[in-house]
């Protein structure tokens, strides 16, 4: 079973020699092991003059077609060279404060350009002026210096490793991992990702010696000198107060109209749309900004047969309210593969999503003929999480007696009567829950437990790593936790399905901002903002409707109908697993919904050895 990538992922690399000896060319070599690199990467290196201690890779994939998305080389004067993929939020405030400073800019300059010449006018202070999906590695030859950024919420990935004096930089773990001596796995990350499905820490990669860079930070090699920096928090100090309910919908409106409009490609944008709100509203604005209805298509998964959700029809409603085309794909058709087991696409870490892959590799190939980028709407979950109590003591604290009170009449007008019932129906027959221990899967290996330090690592990591928001701290705490980052790893998986692209308008930062900053009271009760910004603009059976979770994974009936297959003892597999305590036929949704974990994680040893 040869491992198989359907589309090539552009990728760029870095080697930095830290002792100054030139770089030896066998490093950039496409190997036998590698995965993604192809033959031709041979003609995309490049070693700065003078400085042949640093070479540059830059292999441009099947997606570097897509507007914004090609990785690049670029070079300012003798002095800078920039590698990486670079796709730049508000070009124009940039180069405005380009120009500011002296630097003019061409309009025409492409993005990893900009990024030099902020590098250029600011030093290190240029990541306070640029915002976007980006990992790249800038050179310095002034400085004799490396220095490797990726983006604030970590969109794009970034991987680092050592090699003696030899420093690997790639956004491409198996680059890196296939070329160090050794590939010993991380039992940590393994032990995370059994257990909850992601890493509880942002740097850990399923190989031992290649570290992630965290979001937000910075990696700078100076000669023998490495340093890892912070380069921005997510911070909202105060709460936004505007005059009316108008002038909330109308930033937002335009805010989002930004966003969208910065990822709006040259050609067709698809919106992957659900019948919530967030994705409908984005359909909405996407239409309002391009001006052109034609250019938006909409795509939606129905699960109406497997677990009896409406979402087709309320996608429905919205598309022909804004006249656009809508294709509904049936979930049974994608949630699960039989034959999951037989498939050889590959990715760099486990993912749970081989169970599936398959399908989605043929309904991307799809939908990337209809549009080549697509609109996902995660966001407004978080960001409008309802820290009620928190916002009414903070405003208490504060002696803030006038809002205090006007919060607390709007919070008692728009809950209403059925709404108060609920709440004491509710708190009539609720009690407190005891903090319960830890528990481990019954089929996970009590060896790894025990070395990985497992409970604790459940009870004390995945949290925020910082202070609490004084009235936002749900909200706050949510954007820094590590299932991020395997949230877009999965979009990266899913990108190498097909020759399409994900983004994330939501977490455009001067979105999330601003969404962070409304008073949770009224504003994040029940998504009002939304509600009230998209009146008129959607229907209202759409910007009425309550938000209704889907009831189990959609693929727990298709899994359950199927089975799993048969898992055997392995070399690979028993430092983690006990196949003998995996769960049969008649085991609950949460017990089949973890054992997927096992299965996918020998079904990359079994792919791994090919």
């Amino acid at each position: 079973m040869a491992c198989r990538r359907v589309v090539g992922l552009s990728l760029f690399a870095v080697v930095f020699n830290s002792d100054g000896a030139p770089v030896d060319p066998v490093w950039m070599q496409a190997r036998p092991a590698d995965r993604a690199v192809r033959q031709e990467a041979r003609s995309a290196v490049e070693n700065p003059q003078p400085w042949r201690h640093v070479a540059f890779l830059c292999l441009p994939g099947d997606e570097a077609g897509i507007d914004g998305e090609a990785c690049r080389l670029a070079a300012l004067g003798e002095r800078l060279r920039l590698v990486g993929r670079v796709r730049l939020d508000g070009r124009a405030d940039l180069l405005a404060r380009l120009a500011g400073s002296g630097n003019t800019a061409p309009q025409s300059d492409p993005d990893a350009t900009l990024c030099l010449r902020a590098y250029a006018a600011w030093g290190d202070r240029f990541t306070d002026f640029i915002a976007g999906d980006f990992s790249f590695s800038l050179w310095d030859g002034g400085r004799n210096r490396l220095l490797s950024v990726r983006d604030q919420l970590g969109k794009r990935p970034l991987f680092h490793a050592q090699s003696g004096k030899t420093w690997l930089i790639s956004d491409s773990l198996d680059w890196i991992a296939d070329r160090l001596p050794a590939r010993a796995l991380d039992d940590y990350w393994i032990a995370d990702f059994l257990a909850v499905g992601f890493s509880l820490e942002f740097e850990r990669t399923v190989y031992r010696d290649v570290r992630r860079l965290a979001p937000a930070h910075s990696l700078s090699l100076d000669g023998a000198e490495a340093s890892v920096r912070r380069y921005w928090h997510l911070e909202v100090a105060e709460p936004l107060f505007l005059p009316s309910a108008e002038a909330y919908g109308e930033r937002f409106r335009t805010l989002l109209s930004l966003a969208i409009a910065d990822r709006f490609p040259s050609g067709r944008l698809g919106v992957a749309l659900s019948g919530g709100l967030d994705s409908t509203t984005i359909a909405a604005c996407a239409v309002e900004t391009c001006g052109a209805r034609a250019r938006v298509v909409a795509a939606c998964e129905s699960h109406r047969a497997l677990l009896g959700s409406e979402e087709d029809h309320y996608a429905g409603l919205v598309a022909k309210r804004l006249d656009i085309a809508l294709r509904v794909e049936k979930a049974e058709a994608l949630v699960y593969d039989p034959q999951w087991r037989m498939r050889s696409l590959w990715h760099e870490e486990p993912t749970v999503y081989f169970i599936n892959a398959e399908h989605y590799r043929a309904y991307y190939g799809e939908l990337a003929q209809w549009a080549s980028v697509w609109l996902h709407g995660e966001g407004p979950d978080n960001a409008l999480a309802f820290d009620r109590d928190a916002y009414f003591r903070w405003l208490w604290r504060r002696g803030a007696w006038g809002r205090l009170a006007g919060a607390l009449l709007r919070y008692a007008w728009i809950k209403g009567g059925e709404g108060w019932a609920a709440t004491a129906r509710r708190r009539l027959r609720h009690r407190e829950p005891q903090d319960a221990p830890v528990a481990m899967p019954p089929w996970l290996s009590r060896d790894l437990v025990e070395r990985c330090h497992l409970v604790e690592r459940l009870r004390d990591l995945g949290g925020s790593g910082g202070g609490v928001h004084p009235w936002h701290p749900r909200a706050m705490a949510s954007f820094a936790h590590p299932i991020w980052a395997s949230h877009f790893d999965d979009f990266r998986f899913l990108e190498s399905l097909a020759p399409l692209v994900w983004r994330h308008p939501y977490l455009d930062l001067r979105v999330l901002t601003f969404l962070l900053s409304v008073p949770p009271v009224p504003w994040a009760w029940k998504k009002r903002l939304l509600r009230v910004a998209m009146r008129g603009r959607l229907p209202d059976e759409v910007v009425d409707r309550e938000k209704s979770a889907l009831p189990r994974g959609p693929h727990i009936a298709a899994i359950r109908h199927h089975g799993l297959p048969d898992l055997a003892r392995s070399d690979d597999l028993d430092p983690y697993v006990d196949v003998r305590f995996l769960p049969g036929g008649q085991a609950s949704d949460s017990e089949i919904d973890g054992a997927i974990g096992p299965h996918t994680l020998a079904h990359w040893f079994a792919l791994r050895r090919h």
